[in-house]
């Protein structure tokens, strides 16, 4: 497998309201689905992205309202970065701002300056500078749902020269970096691109800024799954005969492998890597667009087949939410 890098990062929210405006209002991220956790249709499962979800643009969360706080530690994915244009930090900075989020400029890893802050929940992000040698999101394609005075996309749909394109290279903290450097390297098709201090970056195939990610040594303890933090993350399979080959090199590793789950929108496997951190291996396809047309994205509750026939006992049962904008404004 040469897998072309992210393909989405799920973690746990608190209150849905307030993570659906953060992510849409804030960060201008469109909601291209709402559904529900397959696993636990009582609650919401949010798909935020670019203008049709593509894979490298998808952050997702399960919003559980009263849920604990988690704390960050090793064996977690730590941060989630994005990729923002250059020149659009001060930009960046006034928002944040503006929406009451507190943020601190870090010095550039690898030569790249970022912006970092919590999400309402505490989930570490950052924004990251695009690097000159790496292009934005792949399918630059952004109409997002806020409007007015932040004027993420212009009038014809196509992205601002500031918006979100897509993730960054995400932090991975592990007590034995060794162990799923070789899972990265050996299997997933990652290479080792840079070194700094006991950081170590690591990339995909792909030419975008979601094809890399960070692997850092870390003595701290065990972090604790909740709300503001990470589930797990999925990283791309090209189509199912990859993912099955792959699943087949990852069993004969004696890693403990689910079997193909249809999520409706891809297919996932899962396991936990070396250090703890839940892995998902996920399809490019079907893609978000097999449910609802392009301009209605997230508008509506979309349930699979097996859930369909509770549908108004599941609506009877999830909060209430309210879109500020319409998707296709």
């Amino acid at each position: 497998m040469r897998s072309a890098g992210i393909h989405h990062i799920t973690a746990i929210a608190g209150d849905p309201q307030r993570n659906l405006d953060f992510y849409t209002e804030a960060l201008g991220l469109r909601l291209v689905k709402r559904t529900v956790n397959f696993d636990d249709p009582g609650s919401y499962h949010f798909y935020f992205g670019d203008n049709i979800g593509s894979p490298g643009t998808i952050m997702t969360f399960f919003p559980w309202p009263g849920a604990r706080r988690g704390t960050r530690g090793s064996g977690q994915v730590t941060t989630v970065s994005f990729a923002v244009p250059r020149n659009s930090m001060a930009f960046w900075k006034e928002r944040l701002r503006a929406t009451h989020v507190i943020a601190e400029e870090i010095e550039g890893r690898f030569g790249c300056n970022a912006l970092r802050f919590l999400d309402p929940d505490g989930l570490q992000l950052e924004l990251t500078v695009i690097p000159s040698n790496v292009e934005g999101s792949r399918r630059e394609t952004f109409k997002v749902t806020s409007t007015g005075s932040l004027d993420f996309a212009r009038d014809d749909g196509s992205p601002s020269a500031r918006a979100i394109r897509g993730f960054a290279a995400p932090t991975l903290e592990v007590r034995n970096p060794e162990k799923t450097e070789k899972l990265l390297t050996e299997i997933l098709g990652f290479e080792f691109v840079a070194e700094e201090n006991n950081r170590r970056r690591f990339r995909g195939s792909g030419s975008n800024a979601s094809a890399e990610i960070d692997l850092v040594s870390s003595e701290a303890g065990f972090g604790q799954i909740a709300a503001g933090t990470v589930h797990h993350i999925a990283f791309r399979a090209a189509d199912d005969d990859e993912q099955l080959k792959v699943r087949e090199q990852l069993v004969a590793r004696g890693l403990n492998v689910t079997p193909v789950i249809d999520r409706q929108y891809f297919h996932s496997i899962y396991f936990r890597e070396p250090n703890g951190i839940l892995f998902e291996i996920a399809t490019d396809g079907p893609g978000f667009l097999i449910d609802e047309p392009a301009d209605a994205l997230g508008e509506t509750l979309k349930l699979p087949p097996i859930y369909q026939s509770k549908r108004d006992e599941i609506e009877r049962v999830l909060p209430t939410i309210h879109l500020r904008h319409s998707a296709a404004s």
